[in-house]
């Protein structure tokens, strides 16, 4: 999957010579091929002229307007998917209860297992534990526990969402204290690491989307998210285990001054704090060149980038589709 970010305002996309070009008044900023590309992320104020959208479209890229600062504005895809066999086993599954249930445990076990993985790691590189991680941890080793006990999808939901206010109150206390970061809030954020974090969940979101209609299946026919009009639940469900990777980027680049108070600046009511546009690159490039490295898969045992592996994962939702093996199961994060 190769991932292309426009964030510079004013800039003009076009198409020449089978590449992605992109100009500022007259000066050329970037040459890309066009078959090498899967996703093209448009931030803000950006031009892209109408042969360039039907050629990415036409090779099956996809492209997502989101405003300068990362809120979801809209996509565009190609040709709808052949897939109608799979499509009708995915709707068969989402009416039976006891499917669901497995598929719910499944992505609920795997989202908890990385949560208490991450605060797991950073406790070993730490000395002394801030208080918080310890008890975060055994929580989310119980919240494991009760999950495989539960025998309804709406029980395991109200798991997830207990295990995920102890996770953060762990994690807020591996960020340290310049970084003012007191819990998850969100719509609107309110402060630079959710504001991070909110950035980073959207463009997770987006390439879980692209990895679900890749392999087929209907993005907003979901298990774990129930449908809303509008809501790619699939697509939200598969970026569940996902989020911890985008938690600990944050993380990273908080605590190493990666990205600093100064990359930040007020903004309005509805979007208090805002991150700069120089900022913005610099986490785009750290955030995809994490979802760039290749490690061992630990169910293929071969070695995938994490793009790759949410594609994997979505292939591992329509194979149970096809195969009528109920449930899911979680890389394993190492």
């Amino acid at each position: 999957m190769s991932i292309v970010y426009l964030t510079t305002q004013g800039a003009q996309a076009h198409l020449e010579n089978g590449r992605l070009t992109v100009t500022v008044q007259g000066e050329i900023l970037a040459r890309l091929p066009l078959n090498q590309i899967t996703l093209v992320v448009v931030f803000g104020n950006i031009g892209l002229t109408t042969p360039l959208m039907g050629a990415l479209l036409e090779k099956g890229a996809e492209i997502v307007f989101l405003t300068q600062r990362g809120r979801f504005r809209g996509r565009l895809h190609g040709h709808d998917t052949p897939h109608v066999a799979l499509r009708r086993r995915q709707y068969a599954a989402l009416e039976d209860p006891a499917w669901t249930l497995q598929m719910v445990r499944g992505l609920v076990t795997a989202k908890i297992q990385h949560q208490r993985g991450l605060l797991q790691r950073y406790r070993r590189r730490k000395s002394s534990v801030p208080a918080g991680v310890d008890a975060a941890i055994a929580h989310l080793q119980a919240a494991l526990q009760t999950a495989g006990r539960k025998q309804s999808a709406n029980a395991l939901r109200g798991v997830e969402g207990t295990a995920a206010r102890a996770y953060f109150g762990g994690l807020k206390a591996l960020f340290r204290p310049a970084c003012r970061f007191s819990g998850r809030n969100r719509r609107p954020p309110r402060d630079p690491v959710n504001v991070l974090l909110s950035l980073g969940y959207t463009i997770l979101l987006q390439k879980a989307q692209s990895a679900v209609q890749a392999v087929g299946l209907d993005p907003y026919a979901g298990f774990l998210h129930t449908a809303v009009y509008g809501r790619p639940a699939l697509a939200l469900d598969l970026m569940e285990e996902f989020r911890p990777v985008v938690d600990g980027m944050v993380l990273k680049v908080c605590n190493q001054g990666l990205i600093a108070p100064d990359d930040f600046e007020p903004g309005t009511p509805e979007r208090p704090i805002r991150l700069s546009e120089a900022g913005l690159r610099r986490f785009l490039k750290d955030l995809e060149g994490r979802f760039a490295q290749r490690f061992l898969h630990p169910l293929r045992k071969e070695r995938l980038t994490l793009n790759q592996s949410l594609v994997e994962q979505a292939y591992q939702i329509a194979r149970r589709l096809r195969e009528g093996r109920p449930g899911y199961r979680g890389m394993g994060f190492r």
